[in-house]
């Protein structure tokens, strides 16, 4: 019999190798009206590839500020063209991202967030029929949304959020994106920092390191200074 013990896989423990998640997929019917869809969005346009053979053609574009990117082409994938829903984009302001695109002619939906009450039949995988007109009256992180699709109808959804729950980003890390999400970030910090000068009474000579550990703590989830 052998002696070799079967070793029982630790669920808690840290993987060893980086996993990064890279490249979404989506299947078009027309890859040039797509290719003017998603440039007009204002991504950045990584690759257009064509096999000499004429039988493979692929497109690469990343939106602003992201680390994945999306493909589509010819012989990509055998999914049905706008098979692909519920796309997530994050965004540190909704109606600024919102009449970004509008501004550039992309029909997008009005900013909603999710509630109990009927509001009309929708995508069913984003709160199927509880779509609430106008941003989360809190104005909470993860909770309000705006949604657009591509001429297939691959569909898209802004999501604002402006601080993330705890444990989703390292809190020894601070990153942003784009000069835009740092500046964003800044005037929330001005704003909570003119209530700490409130309750001090007086200026905060070390304004810096309060807005630095303010940023900090909201992009991670930590509590923020008070």
């Amino acid at each position: 019999m052998s002696t070799n013990a079967v070793r029982t896989p630790d669920p808690t423990a840290a993987p060893k190798v980086d996993m990064k998640l890279e490249i979404v997929v989506l299947p078009v019917s027309d890859i040039d009206r797509a290719k003017d869809f998603y440039a007009r969005l204002g991504w950045r346009l990584d690759a257009d590839y064509a096999a000499p053979t004429g039988d493979f053609r692929v497109i690469q574009f990343t939106p602003p500020g992201s680390s994945c990117s999306v493909i589509f082409g010819k012989n990509v994938t055998a999914a049905a063209p706008g098979s692909a829903q519920g796309l997530y984009l994050i965004v540190s302001d909704i109606d600024a991202a919102r009449n970004d695109l509008r501004s550039r002619g992309i029909e997008v939906g009005e900013v909603f967030h999710g509630g109990t009450q009927y509001a009309g039949p929708d995508e069913p995988y984003l709160f199927g029929r509880a779509r609430v007109s106008g941003p989360d009256p809190s104005h909470a992180s993860y909770r309000s949304f705006a949604s657009f699709h591509d001429p297939d109808g691959n569909g898209w959804v802004f999501q604002e959020i402006t601080t993330r729950l705890p444990g989703r980003i390292d809190s020894q890390a601070t990153t942003f994106s784009s000069a835009y999400d740092l500046a964003s970030a800044m005037r929330r910090a001005e704003a909570a920092h003119g209530e700490h000068e409130k309750r001090l009474g007086r200026r905060d000579e070390n304004w810096p390191e309060w807005y630095a550990a303010y940023m900090a703590a909201e992009q991670s989830g930590a509590e923020l200074p008070k």
